[in-house]
């Protein structure tokens, strides 16, 4: 590729004194490539022995034979560090207010999808719920909200607790924490809820990124008291006395983000894959394994 002439670079500069990444036009960045200097966004950004270059010139002056990706900045966890550390944060929030917005429209999707075990939803009407097969309860009474409060609270738990996760952990390990967290509420809600006891809402998954914020502040040495008081206070609403709240949904999802987290965070550099995915697998194994057998009991 052509690289500009330094005065056209410098014709990029921002009105605060940024510049415009060559590949991402409009993206602010300070940052230079140290072997063709030109302005380059920390998407961009591939790690050298001093400063950082240019995916343009890794390629070429690396000689590793490894793509520009190899040498990019790292999380935590391992995953590559991104432009944009909410995306999904933000797919997910949409998601939920767009569910809401859809039932709120037409209200008989609310009884199609809401997470029940089994129940008659009229009189002489045949059963329904997750024992007779209607699997998809578990997946869609997690982005299902019915009082504006609960989503409200919902949403402010994802959007304060998930931003850090996301930019800690990665897309493709933020969004598996999401959702199995999510599923293992559903999950733990359907063994030991009534069968025809409705339940609904992002609680489950929102309780697992508690829990993990609390292993990731542990890794990283950071203060805890704050997270344990948010924690006690959560806890003290599942379990109050007016009841309401599908508590079973709140602890699922805080055992498996917990247990998830400790695998993604935790995991030995050399076998980091192996024991995250793994540790997916493993909950993802225990909750079909939940499903199944309270599917028996009921039928």
């Amino acid at each position: 590729m052509d690289q500009q002439p330094p005065g056209d670079q410098d014709r990029s500069a921002a009105a605060d004194g940024s510049l415009s990444c060559y590949r991402h036009p409009g993206r602010g960045t300070y940052i230079r490539c140290t072997r063709c200097d030109r302005p380059i966004c920390p998407e961009c950004m591939v790690n050298a022995s001093v400063g950082f270059q240019c995916p343009d010139c890794a390629r070429q002056g690396a000689g590793t034979g490894h793509g520009p990706g190899a040498a990019r900045p790292r999380t935590v966890a391992g995953a590559p560090v991104t432009a944009d550390p909410r995306l999904v944060t933000k797919i997910l929030l949409a998601l939920n207010v767009a569910v809401f917005i859809v039932v709120h429209v037409k209200g008989s999707l609310l009884q199609d999808l809401t997470l029940f075990g089994r129940a008659n939803l009229y009189y002489g009407g045949p059963p329904e719920g997750v024992a007779e097969g209607q699997w998809y309860r578990l997946v869609t009474s997690m982005f299902l909200h019915q009082e504006v409060w609960h989503i409200a609270f919902n949403m402010l738990g994802l959007w304060w607790l998930g931003g850090p996760l996301e930019a800690a952990l990665g897309r493709a390990r933020y969004l598996a924490l999401y959702l199995l967290s999510g599923l293992a509420g559903s999950a733990l809600t359907y063994w030991l809820a009534a069968p025809n006891q409705p339940s609904l809402g992002a609680s489950g998954a929102i309780f697992g990124l508690l829990g993990a914020t609390a292993v990731l502040m542990r890794r990283l040495n950071y203060d805890m008291r704050p997270v344990f008081v948010l924690l006690a206070v959560n806890l003290v609403v599942t379990f109050n006395p007016w009841g309401g709240i599908a508590w079973q949904a709140h602890v699922g999802g805080l055992i498996a983000g917990t247990l998830i987290a400790i695998g993604m965070v935790h995991a030995p550099r050399e076998r980091r894959a192996l024991v995250q995915y793994g540790t997916c697998a493993l909950v993802l194994v225990a909750v079909v394994a939940v499903v199944v057998a309270r599917t028996a009991a009921l039928t």
